[in-house]
């Protein structure tokens, strides 16, 4: 069985096929945040892209979120992108 990241990153790879994918889950930094749900994740994403570099900055987030769309309802509560 595959874990969460790895299909967080199968679903990114197959529409924008990045360089370099990273996830790293910073949820541990917020557990003290009224908000705090332990069943969802804060994660950070550094994805190495040339066609998203050639993006506009909004647009390129918008992309990863929808990819993620069906994720950010039920897993992730927050999504860090940085793009490189």
């Amino acid at each position: 069985m595959t874990s969460f990241f790895d299909q967080i990153k199968e679903k990114i790879n197959k529409k924008i096929n990045p360089e370099n994918i990273i996830l790293i889950d910073n949820s541990s930094f917020h557990t003290k945040h009224k908000s705090f749900d332990p069943n969802k994740l804060h994660i950070k994403i550094v994805i190495e892209s040339e066609k998203l570099k050639k993006m506009n900055k909004i647009i390129a987030h918008k992309t990863i979120f929808a990819i993620l769309k069906d994720e950010m309802k039920n897993k992730i509560h927050a999504l860090e992108i940085e793009i490189k």
